[in-house]
Parts: structure tokens; C-alpha cells; sequence
């Protein structure tokens, strides 16, 4: 096992709008392992910078605009000093096994620029027997965002390998909460098909691991049959059905999802209006966080100009 005292040369980002729920946990599941932990918060309203701050975590404050633009500030702005750097959600937890496999890597010489692992998804308070590959570690000053309004993707400079051990994705505290998610979700991405805005990296058959995946997205929607199809891949190829009615249910309810952004599209092309990007719930700045040295350093004067105090 790591020894947890021994913090290991990593900064951990986390992306943070009324995370309340999952933030507690996230941070002391990554505090005594990760040598920094910094938050880029969206202005929100519940107890989120009271628990950021409770912890001693480096917080700023930024209106949200989208995933990857977020993401690239928060690359390009924070004073990461650590020669690796990890995404983290909220809602996502390391397993000793992972840490354990990440501290073999940023203590030796390491192979490659980026390393997937694989995610377990958990849904009504269970894991599922569906495992996802997603990218999270990555050399300091190697990694930029994909400018997209959802469903932002990692652009490694350099080779990816894969490192072994669990992340544990706990998602929505409920299904209320999921739907609300999805909800804001499939309303980007609909918004992001009627503009032709372009996927992260130019779609091939025959490319990287992400053209692929970017091709089949694009595809998607032209294949006959392909809710029914989806489902089959989310139950037999993914293996929800050991899951019971908890995994057909996951299953279902992915399906109905991506038939929903499909739904919102088509309405906007029948209408002639296409939505404005709906925001989640958020509030003003904090005082605490507005007014600390951290963030100024942060922001800079140009980013202060953006958002003037008190109003996101």
C-alpha cells in the first residue's frame, strides 16, 4: 500500500459548482496522497467554498462559460508546480489499488505523457459491472482541452498508456438530480449539433483511439435502428444485465438520454430557434475567495474585468 503521509509530486484539479454533496469526500480522499489540490469554482450557492476552505484547499472563483474553456484556464492560470497533474470530478473517487499504481508511476521514470484508467460507474447507490476508460493523469504543461460546449476531451501532447487500479464515479445523489444533469446535458449537446460546431478532433475510421470514438458519434444519429442498438451495447457489451434491474434500468435511461439530445435537435431545426446554453443554478462571488491574494494571482487583472465582484 502507499504510504499516505508521503504526498506524491501530483496536483489534483476539480471543477466545482454546488458540489456540497460529493466535495467532503473527494478532497479527503486525495488530501494525504496528492501534493496540491486546487478548485475552480462557478459561483455557487450551497456550502461548497465553506467546505473547499475548511479543508485548506486553494479555491477560485470563475463564471462558468463551457467544459473546455474551463478547463483550459484552469490549465494555463493555476500555479501548478507539480510535475504531473490529475482531473478530478467531484463525484469520483481513487481506489488504494490506483494510487498505489499512479505512485509506481510519478516516482520512476514513466513511459508515457498521459495514462487512462478505467472508471466504475455507480448508480441508485450500487457499482455497476460497466467499466469506462478515461484519461486523468498527464504530465504537467502536456495537456490542453478540447473547445467544446459539453463533453470536453483531453489533447495530449505525447503517447497515452493505461495504469491499473479502480476510479470509483458515484454521480448524482438521485435519479431527480441525474435527470436535472442530463437534462442540461443533452440541451448543450443539441445546441452543439444544430450549430455544426465541431467535435473535439476531426472524426476518422481509421485514426487515434478519440478520432475513432469522435467518428462513431458523428455517425450515430444516420444508423438505422440505433436506440435498440445502444441499448444492446449498454446491456450485453458493457455488461449491465449483471445488474439487475439496477443495470437495465442504467441502461434504459442512457438510451432515452441520447434520444433526448436527438429530440431537442431536431425541434430547434423545426422551430428556427436554438436554445440559449442553460446554466445551472449559481450565485455571486464570495468574499473569500474574490478578495484573497490566491485569486487575484489566479485572475489577473483581465479576467477581473470579465467578472466583476459580485456579479457571475
Amino acid at each position: 500500500m502507499t504510504d499516505q503521509r508521503e504526498k506524491l509530486p501530483v496536483s489534483v484539479i476539480m471543477l466545482t459548482l454546488n458540489e456540497e454533496f460529493h466535495l467532503s469526500d473527494a478532497i479527503e480522499n486525495v488530501k494525504g496522497w496528492a501534493q496540491e489540490i486546487f478548485i475552480v469554482d462557478s459561483c455557487s450557492t450551497d456550502r461548497t467554498i465553506d467546505i473547499a476552505l475548511e479543508h485548506g484547499v486553494n479555491v477560485v472563483q470563475r463564471p462558468f462559460t463551457n467544459f473546455g474553456d474551463q478547463w483550459n484556464f484552469a490549465l494555463g492560470n493555476l500555479p501548478i508546480k507539480t510535475p504531473w497533474t490529475f482531473k478530478l470530478d467531484p463525484d469520483e473517487r481513487l481506489s488504494e489499488d490506483l494510487k498505489d499504481s499512479i505512485a509506481k508511476i510519478v516516482t520512476n521514470k514513466a513511459e508515457y505523457t498521459g495514462y487512462e484508467m478505467n472508471l466504475r460507474l455507480w448508480f441508485m447507490g450500487k457499482p455497476l459491472h460497466v467499466l469506462m476508460p478515461v484519461l486523468r493523469l498527464w504530465r504537467t504543461g502536456k495537456c490542453r482541452f478540447s473547445d467544446v460546449i459539453v463533453n470536453e476531451r483531453q489533447l495530449i501532447d505525447g503517447d497515452v498508456g493505461r495504469v491499473e487500479g479502480l476510479m470509483e464515479h458515484f454521480d448524482s445523489p438521485d435519479l431527480h438530480h441525474w435527470w436535472d444533469k442530463q437534462n442540461r446535458y443533452t440541451t448543450m449537446l443539441a445546441i452543439q449539433k444544430v450549430k455544426g460546431q465541431q467535435l473535439s478532433v476531426e472524426p476518422k475510421l481509421f485514426g487515434t483511439a478519440l478520432e475513432r470514438r469522435m467518428f462513431f458519434i458523428k455517425m450515430f444519429f444516420r444508423i438505422p435502428f440505433r436506440y435498440q442498438l445502444q441499448w444492446v451495447h449498454e446491456v450485453l457489451i458493457r455488461g449491465a444485465w449483471r445488474d439487475g434491474r439496477t443495470g437495465l434500468a442504467w441502461a434504459r435511461l442512457r438510451v432515452q438520454s441520447r434520444r433526448m439530445r436527438e429530440l431537442k435537435a431536431i425541434e430547434m431545426e423545426i422551430t428556427g430557434r436554438v436554445l440559449e446554453l442553460p446554466v445551472a443554478p449559481h450565485g455571486g462571488f464570495d468574499s473569500r475567495v474574490i478578495n484573497s491574494p490566491f485569486q487575484r494571482i489566479v485572475c489577473g487583472e483581465s479576467e477581473q474585468k470579465k467578472s466583476p465582484k459580485g456579479n457571475c
